[in-house]
């Protein structure tokens, strides 16, 4: 008797370890001392393994502190959902596309692409008729099948003629500092801003002028531009690290006919700069554009290959605008960007 009670209790505590093992929720309840139990009982079912995805990331090279929180957040929500991961940097669309090659022969069941550069459009292409799902961020490009996940371009256009004119009035010099090599990013932000300027203030003057996202590019073209120009009422910026460039140059310059000056992105040095007394009465503003919106481009990925597609092939983030007035709100010294 002695022996049988002896075995029921440890078969019973071997059950109830096993489904603690496997998230059971149900408290068990032991046999009776005396009884032996069903001999089905012994034999647990396997609870189904689940699939441990391969998402294969593709993101340009760390030239660019919002371009490098783009690959850190897609790591880290790769982390976060346990997947098995691989990210690919590159330096131009040569580079980029050996790197999708790579991540086709390491096995990658889909694709998360940050196509900076244009020519991107055939080898993704390629990619989605071989079967393997692509989520681009951020930028568009003319490939049929291809998902989406992008802040809203052209608002981010729209919203920053709005400011501009709100600060300066209908009339004035504003300088746009176009990004031409970004593809359809630049194109999108440029579009909304001249169509909102051609509604509201008709009569304000534009100089376009080609430069990068960058703050050495910003400083350098800045630079050239002040020096062409005597009189500038606002500078209409689409990034933040090519604003702090500018607001360099524009402080280097002694410059204090720029009321306004805009950017876009989400820059923690960039948000620290609104509220500093050092730039006087220039405005700065940015369209929040935060690169934690590539973890929505990897849960999109991960619901495709779960057989739970998007209903709409592209998600739209709304634009936020920031400036000295609400910039307390997104201060965050956590931030990789």
């Amino acid at each position: 008797m002695k022996l049988k009670k002896l075995a029921a209790l440890a078969l019973a505590g071997t059950m109830s370890l096993s489904l603690a093992a496997c998230g059971g929720g149900a408290k068990e309840t032991p046999a009776p001392e005396d009884s032996t139990p069903p001999a089905s009982a012994a034999v647990e079912t396997p609870a189904p393994e689940t699939k441990v995805h391969k998402i294969g990331i593709l993101a340009p090279a760390v030239t660019h502190g919002w371009s490098a929180a783009v690959a850190y957040n897609a790591e880290l929500r790769c982390k976060e959902l346990g997947l098995e991961y691989k990210v690919n940097v590159s330096n131009n669309a040569d580079e980029m596309t050996t790197g999708l090659d790579e991540l086709k022969s390491w096995g990658a069941e889909a694709i998360v692409a940050f196509p900076q550069w244009e020519g991107m459009e055939v080898p993704i292409q390629q990619t989605i008729d071989e079967g393997i799902p692509v989520v681009n961020f951020d930028i568009a490009i003319d490939a049929t099948g291809v998902y989406r996940v992008s802040g809203d371009n052209k608002d981010m256009g729209v919203q920053g003629a709005k400011y501009v004119v709100d600060k300066i009035g209908t009339t004035g010099t504003v300088v746009i500092l176009d990004v031409p090599t970004s593809g359809s990013v630049a194109q999108l932000r440029k579009e909304g801003f001249l169509e909102t300027l051609a509604e509201i203030a008709p009569d304000m003057k534009t100089i376009e002028y080609a430069t990068q996202f960058t703050r050495e590019a910003g400083l350098t073209d800045m630079a050239d531009i002040l020096t062409a120009n005597s009189q500038i009422d606002a500078v209409y910026s689409m990034d933040d690290e090519t604003s702090i460039g500018a607001i360099q140059a524009i402080m280097d310059a002694g410059r204090t006919d720029i009321k306004v000056i805009t950017g876009g992105g989400g820059a923690q040095e960039y948000f620290n700069m609104m509220k500093d007394e050092q730039y006087g009465d220039l405005w700065i503003e940015s369209a929040l554009y935060s690169p934690a919106m590539v973890k929505d481009a990897v849960d999109m990925a991960v619901d495709i290959l779960d057989g739970n597609p998007p209903a709409e092939d592209v998600k739209i983030i709304p634009t936020t605008i920031v400036d000295k007035d609400n910039v307390d709100q997104f201060l965050d010294a956590n931030s990789p960007y």
